[in-house]
C-alpha cells in the first residue's frame, strides 16, 4: 500500500495541470421540494417546488471536478441553439474562475441534453430526460475535432467522456485518439458503448462493473473475475490498462502488463452516487498529469469517489477535502492491515493467485526505532507482501521479563500496521512464530543478520519447500533494551 504522504504530495501538484475533456456536454437541472399529499388524480406525490438549480452535467461535470480539484479544463463539446443551451454557456460563464475553458460548438440540427431531476427531501421522485442520441455529424463534428486538435497543445492528458449522446461519434473518437497520441498526451475513456472496439488504443479505459460486464458478458462477481473481464477488455480496445469501478466492492486496476490491484472502497456513508463516476475519472486523470503512476492516481481517485458519494446531488471535491480523507482512510487501512491468523490466510491466498511473492519476518517490536524500520525496509524489499508476526504481551513477558512490553499489543500492531512497508500484522502468544510459518508458508523468511540461519526459528520449514531465508543488516547501535535504558538514565520513567 502506498504510504500517504506520497500521495499528499501528488496533490500539491494539481494546480499548473490542464485536462482535455472532449464528450456529451448537457445541463443538470434540479427541482427541489416537499411532498405534502398525494394527487387525487393518480397515486403519484405532489411535489411543492422551493428552489430550482442548474448545472453543467456530462463531461462538463467531468470538467467542474477537474477545476474544483485545482487544476485547468479545456472542455470540447456540443450543445443545440436553445435555452438549455444558454444555460450552458452561463454555467460556465459563472463558473470562469473556476478554470474550465469552455470551446462548445453550436450544433443547431440538435437540442441539448437535459435531464431534470426532482427531488424532496432526500429522495429524488423522478427524472426527465431531454435528448436527441444521435453522431453528431457534418460541419458540427469537424468543428468539434478542430477545436480539439487546437488545443492539445496547451493540455498534459485528454479525458474522452462519453453518455452516448452523439458527440463521441465513431469519426470523433476515431480522429480524437488519434491526434492525441500524435501530440503525444495520454488518453483516459469513461466508455458508455459496449462496443469497447470504439475506443482502440486509449492508455486507460474506465469502465464500471456494469459496463464492462456488457461488453465482455463476464459478470465481476468477485477480483478473479472482474481480473478476467478487464483482460479480455484489454484485448478488445487494445488498451493501456483497464480501471473498473465497482462501487462497493471498490476499484480493480487491470494493466496490459503487470499484476491487477484490487482497491476496496473508502466511501463511509452513501447518500448519492450521481456525479462519483465523474469525480473518479477527473480525479484520476488529474493525478496522472501531476506525475503520479496509474496505482498511486487511482488511489486518489478511488478516495475522491469515496467522499462525494456521501454529498447530495452532483457534487465535486476539494484538493482539502481530499487530503482530509486521505489522513482519515489511513486510519482505516491500518486498521485493516491487522488480522487473525485466518484472515492472513485467506489475504496471502489472494497474493498468491496475483502471482504475488509473501515474505514474513517477526518481533516484539515494543518501542519502534530506526533499526525496526530499516529491517522492515530489507524486508519489503525481499518480497512483494511482508507479513509482520507480533508477540502477544503474555507472550513478550515470558520472553523479556515482566517489566515489558512498554507498550500493550493493541498499540503495537497499530504502530506497526501504520509503516508502509507492512502489508499485514497478525499478533501469535507462542514463544516463536513457528505454528504461524508453517500456517502462512512464506517465500521468503527475513531475520537480522544478529542470527545464524541455523538460529531463525522456521528458517528449516521455509527451505523444506523451497523458500528463501534472508538475513537484513541491522542498524548499528539501536535496540528497544538500549533505548529504554537511556530513558532511564535520563531520569524518564516508563
Amino acid at each position: 500500500m502506498t504510504s500517504v504522504n506520497p500521495l499528499l504530495d501528488r496533490i500539491d501538484r494539481f494546480t499548473g495541470c490542464t485536462i482535455l475533456v472532449l464528450g456529451d456536454v448537457m445541463l443538470d437541472a434540479y427541482v427541489y421540494g416537499h411532498v405534502e399529499r398525494v394527487s387525487p388524480e393518480a397515486p403519484i406525490p405532489v411535489l411543492r417546488i422551493d428552489k430550482r438549480r442548474e448545472m453543467l452535467g456530462g463531461a462538463g461535470n467531468v470538467a467542474r471536478n477537474v477545476a474544483a480539484l485545482g487544476a485547468r479544463a479545456v472542455l470540447i463539446g456540443a450543445v443545440g441553439d436553445d435555452e438549455a443551451g444558454r444555460q450552458v454557456a452561463a454555467a460556465l460563464a459563472e463558473t470562469e474562475g473556476s478554470q474550465i475553458d469552455g470551446r462548445l460548438v453550436i450544433d443547431r440540427d440538435r437540442p441539448t441534453t437535459r435531464k431534470t431531476r426532482f427531488v424532496s427531501g432526500a429522495q429524488q421522485l423522478l427524472r426527465v430526460d431531454e435528448e436527441i442520441a444521435r453522431p453528431v455529424a457534418g460541419a458540427a463534428a469537424d468543428a468539434v475535432l478542430a477545436r480539439f486538435r487546437e488545443a492539445l497543445a496547451e493540455c498534459d492528458l485528454v479525458i474522452l467522456s462519453d453518455y452516448s449522446k452523439g458527440v463521441l461519434s465513431d469519426a470523433v473518437l476515431t480522429g480524437a485518439i488519434a491526434a492525441a497520441h500524435a501530440a503525444g498526451k495520454r488518453v483516459i475513456a469513461d466508455p458508455k458503448s459496449r462496443d469497447f472496439t470504439r475506443y482502440r488504443h486509449v492508455d486507460v479505459l474506465k469502465p464500471n462493473r456494469l459496463e464492462i460486464t456488457q461488453a465482455t458478458g463476464i459478470d465481476c462477481r468477485d477480483d478473479a473475475t472482474t481480473e478476467q473481464a478487464g483482460r479480455a477488455a484489454l484485448a478488445t480496445a487494445e488498451a493501456g490498462a483497464v480501471v473498473v469501478t465497482r462501487g462497493a466492492h471498490g476499484v480493480s486496476i487491470i494493466p496490459k502488463d503487470g499484476t491487477a490491484v484490487h482497491l476496496p472502497t473508502l466511501a463511509r456513508s452513501v447518500f448519492d452516487v450521481s456525479g462519483a463516476g465523474d469525480t473518479l475519472v477527473s480525479c484520476l486523470a488529474v493525478a496522472l498529469a501531476a506525475g503520479a503512476d496509474l496505482v498511486e492516481a487511482t488511489e486518489l481517485a478511488n478516495a475522491a469517489a469515496g467522499i462525494v458519494v456521501g454529498k447530495a446531488g452532483t457534487e465535486c471535491v476539494t484538493p482539502t477535502e481530499l487530503s482530509q480523507g486521505l489522513h482519515l482512510g489511513a486510519l482505516i487501512e491500518t486498521d485493516r492491515k491487522i488480522a487473525t491468523l485466518s484472515g492472513a490466510l485467506d489475504q496471502v491466498a489472494r497474493w498468491r493467485a496475483a502471482g504475488l511473492r509473501v515474505g514474513f519476518t517477526n518481533g516484539c517490536f515494543d518501542l519502534i526505532h530506526p533499526g525496526h524500520v530499516r529491517l522492515l525496509g530489507h524486508a519489503r524489499a525481499a518480497c512483494d507482501r511482508l507479513i509482520v508476526g507480533l508477540n502477544t504481551d503474555a507472550s513478550v513477558k515470558r520472553l523479556k521479563g515482566p517489566e515489558r512490553p512498554i507498550q500493550n499489543e493493541v498499540a503495537r500492531a497499530t504502530v506497526m500496521a501504520s509503516i508502509g512497508a507492512v502489508d499485514l500484522v497478525v499478533l501469535f502468544a507462542e514463544d516463536t512464530p513457528l505454528a504461524m510459518i508453517e500456517a502462512l508458508k512464506p517465500d521468503v523468511l527475513i531475520k537480522g543478520a544478529d542470527y545464524r540461519i541455523d538460529q531463525v526459528v522456521g528458517a528449516d520449514v521455509v527451505q523444506s519447500y523451497g523458500g528463501k531465508v534472508v538475513l537484513a543488516e541491522l542498524e548499528a547501535g539501536q535496540s528497544t533494551t538500549g533505548t529504554i535504558g537511556r530513558i532511564r538514565d535520563a531520569g524518564g520513567r516508563l
